[in-house]
């Protein structure tokens, strides 16, 4: 018959192989990349049991952690409020003893005084007294 056509071994880049540069999108939207077809997602291999107990151990050493952290931030806050109505209470007993106190012996006095002066009177338990050293 005729000659045989000898078949091309080319060991350069093949057309379909090559990509061509990209330029900009017939859209203008520059921002959008080129997206990939399902078929050529690769699929998320299963982890082994091994890798899910240290993932497990992690999480829960995690865990731990973070529940210490909350701990140690509540004991804090508990500390706190107990010292500041320690000091309230410390605050309210000094004012307390440093009182100048004038006793009122005669109720008559009480209506003779104007409305202002009644204000400032404050009754106190006088069966309690301290006396400082």
């Amino acid at each position: 018959m005729g000659k045989a056509n000898p078949v091309k071994k080319s060991t350069g880049p093949t057309l379909s192989s090559v990509k061509a540069p990209k330029g900009k999108s017939k859209s203008g939207r520059v921002w959008k990349s080129e997206k990939q077809r399902a078929s050529t997602v690769r699929k998320h291999k299963r982890d082994t049991f091994q890798k899910k107990q240290e993932l497990r151990e992690l999480k829960k050493s995690v865990k731990e952690q973070s529940r210490a952290i909350v701990e140690q931030k509540k004991t804090e806050q508990q500390q706190k409020r107990d010292r500041e109505a320690e000091n309230k209470r410390r605050k309210e007993e000094n004012a307390k003893k440093s009182e100048i106190v004038q006793v009122i012996r005669n109720t008559s006095k009480l209506k003779r005084m104007k409305k202002k002066q009644l204000r400032q009177v404050e009754t106190r338990d006088t069966t309690v007294v301290e006396k400082s050293a």
